[in-house]
């Protein structure tokens, strides 16, 4: 089964400026999937797009459409699509500054009844017990390694069937990188389905089992994630060979990779 399926894709903004061109990719139920790309490939549009808050952001979907569980979610609100199981922990962890870290928590069950909110922030401090331990903490004061562990655990209140991830390694030192890679690892294998979208492309095709490059709003290649990550073109973009060159797309990359071979 299919938990999460775009299909040919286009998302305008202000009617004008086209960010997603034709973009396909589907999360099995579940599973880990991996979406690498450069700053401005269009991820975040994305993830607008699955959850309806296109709309925020004068955006629209003009092809293509969107579906959760095989039901049509392409026009549905945000809280529409919470219903039907999708979290999202947004780029910058966006948690509640002034609130504490158990209100954070219990504004992320707010649909749920009683009893499900207890077995919901239980799981989640069973996750991160630091949490736990600092329930009644304003969580503007947290570390941010522990601020991304509140935005992860706020999204998972709402017991979805597939999370979002929007760049949860950003800004993290390497130690606690791989404290979320764990903690994705665990997630999964709760049950829960993983749309990983990431820059560190080592750590999410390391636990991911299918990856998507995307570059300039549509997807470049695909494949099993140990393949992507064995690709010695992919590799020299997220590790190097871009800061080395300037270059600003996977494809100049491979160009750049290309000459050095022939004039070796």
């Amino acid at each position: 089964m299919t938990i999460l399926s775009v299909n040919n894709l286009e998302v305008v903004y202000d009617d004008v400026v086209l960010v997603l061109r034709g973009l396909s990719l589907e999360v099995p139920d579940g599973s880990i999937v991996a979406l690498l790309g450069a700053n401005g490939a269009g991820k975040t549009t994305l993830l607008r797009a699955v959850t309806g808050l296109l709309g925020v952001h004068r955006g629209k979907i003009t092809k293509g459409s969107v579906q959760v569980a095989g039901r049509d979610l392409t026009a549905a609100d945000p809280a529409e699509v919470v219903r039907h199981g999708v979290g999202q922990v947004m780029e910058g962890r966006r948690i509640f500054a002034e609130m504490s870290v158990e209100e954070n928590l219990k504004a992320g069950a707010h649909s749920r009844k009683r009893a499900e909110y207890r077995e919901s922030l239980g799981r989640v401090f069973d996750l991160f017990p630091v949490l736990a331990q600092r329930r009644r903490a304003t969580a503007g004061y947290l570390s941010g390694g522990e601020q991304q562990m509140l935005a992860i655990g706020r999204a998972l209140m709402a017991r979805p069937r597939l999370l979002l991830l929007d760049e949860p390694s950003l800004g993290l030192a390497p130690k606690l990188v791989e404290q979320v890679r764990e903690i994705v690892v665990q997630i999964n294998e709760q049950g829960t389905s993983v749309l990983l979208v990431e820059q560190n492309a080592v750590m999410a095709l390391s636990i991911a089992g299918y990856g998507y490059v995307m570059e300039v709003g549509k997807v470049v290649r695909d494949g099993p994630a140990e393949e992507l990550l064995a690709d010695e073109d992919i590799r020299e973009f997220y590790l190097g060979a871009a800061a080395e060159t300037g270059s600003r797309s996977f494809a100049e990359v491979k160009s750049y990779r290309r000459k050095k071979r022939w004039s070796a």
